[in-house]
Order: structure tokens, then sequence, then C-alpha cells
């Protein structure tokens, strides 16, 4: 009999909902949204940008910078090789010319090798920096563009003149010419 009473027990507890045993008190509750129509959260905006460039600006809803940003790593990308290709060839050359060895840049003197490897080392390392800062302006961009988002940009910005009469407490009154900015 109690192995009987069990065993409804569990069957009853495994098939009635653990919420039919609770009290179920429901409040009303009011959402106020204070953040205007179109807010973009900043922080997400970086967020996406620093994980993939150009993220955030699709996230702001400015998918059309995206190519721009693009267009500058690769051109910054071409440019590190590139002058990171003359570097490695000129290296080259001066330590051929310390050999004593022919090499492909025959109206150098070492000196003018020395510049030149200098040159396009320092030429390439600018490139990085320049790689770094087009990443960084990618974030700063995302960044600013979502605070800049919920601004009021619509063409009801303008100047009004008016006429107008203001009394003065000593007894008397002013009349003039008032300019409201309507924003």
């Amino acid at each position: 009999m109690i192995l009987k009473s069990l065993i409804a027990v569990f069957i009853l507890l495994t098939t009635v909902p653990l919420d039919s045993f609770s009290q179920q008190i429901k409040a009303d509750t009011i959402t106020i949204n204070l953040r205007p129509d179109g807010y973009k959260d900043p922080k997400k905006a970086t967020i996406l940008s620093a994980i993939v460039p150009g993220a955030g600006q699709i996230y702001n809803g400015k998918a059309w910078k995206v190519p721009i940003l693009y267009g500058g790593f690769a051109t910054n990308i071409y440019f590190i090789d590139f002058n990171d290709r003359r570097y490695k060839a000129l290296k080259q050359a001066l330590f051929q010319l310390d050999r004593q060895e022919p090499n492909d840049f025959p109206n150098l003197n070492r000196d003018g090798l020395v510049r030149q490897v200098n040159f396009w080392r320092r030429n390439r390392d600018l490139n990085y920096f320049l790689f770094i800062g087009i990443y960084a302006l990618n974030i700063i961009d995302a960044q600013v563009d979502a605070h800049l988002s919920s601004f009021d940009v619509s063409d009801d910005l303008s100047f009004r003149f008016e006429p107008s009469f203001e009394t003065l407490t000593a007894g008397g009154s002013i009349f003039g010419l008032s300019m409201k900015i309507n924003f």
C-alpha cells in the first residue's frame, strides 16, 4: 500500500508542473524607455568594431563606410609589402657589396645603400603604425557615430525674427526685435 502511494505521488509530481502548487502573483509593471528612437549603444558599436573592423559601422547603419575602411587597410598592406620588398633587396645588395660580390644596384656606393636601406625600413615601419592608426580610427568612428546617432538633425533647425514687447517694473515698456532659434 505504501509502495502504491509512493508511485502515485511520483507520477503526480512528474506530470503536474510545480508552478501549479505555488501561488502566482502577477504585478502590472510600467516600462519607461528614456532612450530616443534610433538609439545605438556606443559600447556595443565599439566592441563590434574592435572584434571585426567595420562591424560597428554596419551596426550604426553606416555600411557605406566599410569599403572605405577596407580600402585603407588594403592600400596600407600593399605599401607595407612594397616597402618591405625594397628594403630586403637593398639590404641584400649591401651584404653583397660588403662581400665584394656584384649586386643589383651598381651605381650606389656603401653610403648610398645604407641610406636607402634605412629609408625603406623607416617607410615600412611607419606603415605599420599607419595600420594601427586606421584600426583605431575605425573603433573611434564607430563609437562617436553611435553617440551621435540620437541627436536631432531634422530640417526644423532655423532662426526666426519676431517683434518683442516687454513691460518694465519702473513703469515703461520696450519694443524691439527678438531672434528665436527653433530646434
